[in-house]
């Protein structure tokens, strides 16, 4: 693969995961989330790029609602979510003037503007992990961002399921668009995958379970594993725009934090090289 056609804005990034899901509802943005505050707990300097265009909610997540993004010389500057810059944020969601406000674009303009969210953003030079959020289903937006990353080299695609056959069938399809447009499925995340009671922790399988892992024997690609539903992470997202802790800080008292330690975990052993030693 030729690697030197690759844009500009990636050339110099380490690893590029996309995450992806067969269908909406799923959870995708808190394990994009998570899987971007356990790689920055891990030492790693991460990128999260956020083109679900029809609900661009990562400046929610990260509780940066009310920033905005700036042009510099080289592209548009992400947002950081504190002074340590180790995790930058660039998302649709900044250039909304409200979170309520709809984006009714035709396919020809999605396109427009996810070629420009890979192209121009400036990056940090020495950044680790880039993690892009993707939209739903396999739409043109996902044709697109096929085209967009085609000499770029990612690492591959974390998919996210849940553990309803309408979910996991929804995957299949997902699946088979990563394996005609190239993309590595690097594992299975079944989501929703119980629920927690913030009580007595108890966890219960309202929405059944093992969905994820069927598929991942299915189709031969590793399980990263099940994560339940957890109220408490929910009001932590809520909690950290009154917090003197910062997000990350609040994220590492977490009760999923363990579990997406090992989640991660299963990705970084498969030892992908980087796409800078590549370049060499």
């Amino acid at each position: 693969m030729d690697i030197e056609e690759a844009p500009e804005s990636l050339k110099h990034i380490k690893h590029i995961v996309l995450i992806l899901s067969g269908k909406g509802g799923v959870g995708k943005s808190s394990v994009t989330t998570q899987t971007a505050l356990t790689l920055v707990n891990k030492g790693f300097k991460v990128g999260v790029l956020d083109i679900d265009l029809t609900g661009p909610s990562l400046p929610r997540m990260f509780g940066l609602e009310n920033k905005q993004v700036f042009q510099g010389t080289n592209g548009w500057i992400p947002v950081y979510i504190d002074s340590s810059k180790k995790l930058s944020i660039m998302s649709l969601g900044f250039l909304l003037n409200d979170r309520g406000n709809s984006v009714v674009w035709r396919g020809p303009k999605k396109t427009a503007m996810i070629k420009q969210f890979i192209k121009d953003v400036a990056w940090d030079k020495d950044l680790d992990y880039l993690l892009i959020d993707t939209p739903p289903g396999t739409s043109d937006e996902h044709i697109s961002i096929a085209e967009e990353l085609k000499f770029a080299n990612p690492d591959g695609a974390i998919i996210v399921t849940t553990p309803q056959n309408v979910a996991t069938s929804d995957v299949k399809k997902e699946l088979n668009f990563c394996k005609k447009v190239n993309f590595k499925p690097l594992g299975i995340v079944e989501n929703m995958s119980g629920f927690i009671c913030p009580h007595c922790e108890e966890c219960t399988n309202i929405f059944s379970s093992g969905g994820g892992k069927l598929l991942s024997e299915q189709f031969n690609i590793p399980y990263l594993g099940n994560v339940p539903i957890d109220p408490t992470f929910v009001e932590l997202i809520e909690v950290q725009r009154t917090s003197e802790e910062t997000l990350l800080g609040l994220y590492d008292k977490a009760n999923l934090k363990p579990l997406f330690d090992e989640i991660i975990q299963k990705v970084l052993d498969q030892n992908i090289p980087s796409r800078t030693e590549l370049l060499n």
